[in-house]
């Protein structure tokens, strides 16, 4: 599964986030949310958006660097020209991912998702994933309708916990006490 947060209506999605500069020459420095984090490279072109503001930029070379990403981009040459790129979210079309492989999903297909016990009592909904280090873990959020107001976190782990998962009618079942 692929970490890349963003609604189900957006026809852009997230990849990262451009956290600060590196060095004078005008690189910058990337946190990434794909899997390997230097996958963002896959990807040349990229819609730079902070608030409304929207702008394409190249990427024109790139580079793992520890736990971040450091990019150098076109027509940035110095660390002031980097410094107005900070805080501007790394975006690409939603079109232009890979597809995946049937029961594969992307993070930003689940949420919004309802979650249902295999005893038809709703959880809520799947606000957002964290990844841990064992398994990725979806946090559910009350929703209207849903069985009371906690939230849960429950693992990802299809086959275990996810038993079935339909995007068109927005719904996954899961094996999951209610009580835990």
């Amino acid at each position: 599964m692929t970490a890349l947060p963003e609604s189900a209506e957006s026809p852009l999605v997230v990849l990262g986030k451009i956290v600060s500069v590196h060095g004078i020459r005008g690189a910058v420095k990337v946190y990434s949310h794909t899997d390997p984090l230097d996958n963002v490279l896959d990807y040349r072109t990229w819609t730079l958006r902070r608030g409304s503001e929207l702008r394409t930029v190249s990427v024109t070379s790139g580079r793992l660097q520890g736990r971040v990403v450091v990019a150098t981009l076109k027509g940035v040459s110095d660390r002031d020209q980097a410094l107005e790129m900070v805080d501007f979210e790394i975006c690409v079309p939603r079109s232009a991912l890979p597809n995946l492989e049937e029961g594969e999903y992307y993070w930003h297909q689940l949420e919004g998702l309802q979650v249902i016990t295999v005893d038809g009592q709703l959880l809520g909904r799947v606000d957002h994933l964290l990844e841990t280090g064992s398994n990725d873990v979806m946090v559910v959020k009350p929703c209207d309708g849903s069985l009371d107001k906690r939230e849960r976190l429950l693992p990802y782990l299809p086959g275990q916990y996810v038993l079935d998962i339909d995007l068109n009618a927005g719904v996954m079942q899961v094996d999951w006490d209610p009580e835990f």
